[in-house]
């Protein structure tokens, strides 16, 4: 990514939520503050973001991944986890809605410092006031240390924790994707909510044209895809880390959990959201 510029895949994440809040009325995800964190170009994003069945389908996701993760922390505080980890912040707006600050739940954004500083200024430009509830990590995750960053940030690693790590694993070298998932396997009752994607060949051939498509996007803004998965071999490789209570849903399982799309729809390869927690 270019160092002096926010995520253009962040970004474009924030767009699909605010768009699903105008195109779909929030119908899986409700997050008031989408649109207000893109500023006054908001319209002009949604307007892009809205014009055929696959940006549809792609504002569906990444609002079901949103409300996955989010129900999952919920569950989690209920249990009384009070700290979460939002890893590759972006423009989520987690933190600035936070359901449960009243009971102690304090959320820590962890993202590369370029992205980090565009959206802090975004924050003050739009009136958005940074809580007391949120503290910053500025964390590159393919050179800096997630531990030592987080530490500086005063989280603590003995107490329980919830990770929400959306739209970031593509993007990273397996290298760096092992580390960050061994390092939230040593927190004692941690758990993690992550997207991957499978190897094009996984796909059948009439829909590798726009899974290729749109990999090739997101490769002319800098941000290239570095890492496919398939599930058999993630199952393997984070019970490897020590994660025993694995759920792994496929977009037709999230589809059907949150929009009541029949199971006989769709199943074949694609996007997955995984909950992974230690025992």
């Amino acid at each position: 990514m270019n160092e002096r510029q926010p995520s253009q895949t962040a970004l474009g994440a924030a767009g699909y939520r605010a768009a699903h809040q105008v195109l779909e009325g929030g119908k899986v995800f409700s997050d008031p503050l989408a649109r207000t964190i893109l500023g006054d170009g908001a319209d002009a994003i949604i307007a892009g973001l809205s014009a055929g069945p696959a940006q549809q389908r792609t504002r569906f996701f990444i609002a079901t991944r949103s409300r996955f993760a989010e129900d999952c922390l919920g569950a989690a505080v209920s249990r009384g986890v009070r700290q979460a980890v939002v890893l590759g912040a972006g423009f989520d707006t987690f933190a600035l809605r936070n359901p449960y600050s009243e009971l102690g739940l304090r959320v820590f954004e962890v993202d590369h410092a370029a992205t980090q500083a565009w959206k802090r200024r975004r924050l003050s430009e739009v009136g958005l006031a940074i809580p007391a509830s949120l503290t910053f990590a500025a964390v590159d995750f393919e050179s800096d240390d997630l531990g030592r960053g987080l530490r500086d940030a005063e989280f603590n690693p003995d107490h329980p924790a919830f990770f929400i790590w959306l739209g970031v694993v593509p993007y990273l070298e397996r290298a760096a994707i092992a580390a960050t998932l061994r390092y939230i396997a040593s927190i004692p009752g941690s758990e993690v909510v992550f997207d991957y994607s499978e190897p094009l060949e996984n796909y059948p051939p009439e829909r590798r044209d726009e899974v290729a498509a749109l990999a090739a996007r997101t490769a002319e803004v800098g941000e290239p895809w570095l890492s496919h998965f398939d599930p058999a071999e993630i199952d393997r490789e984070l019970r490897g880390f020590g994660f025993a209570d694995i759920e792994d849903l496929r977009v037709s399982e999230m589809a059907l959990h949150y929009l009541g799309i029949p199971a006989g729809g769709p199943s074949g390869p694609g996007p997955h959201v995984i909950r992974a927690g230690t025992q």
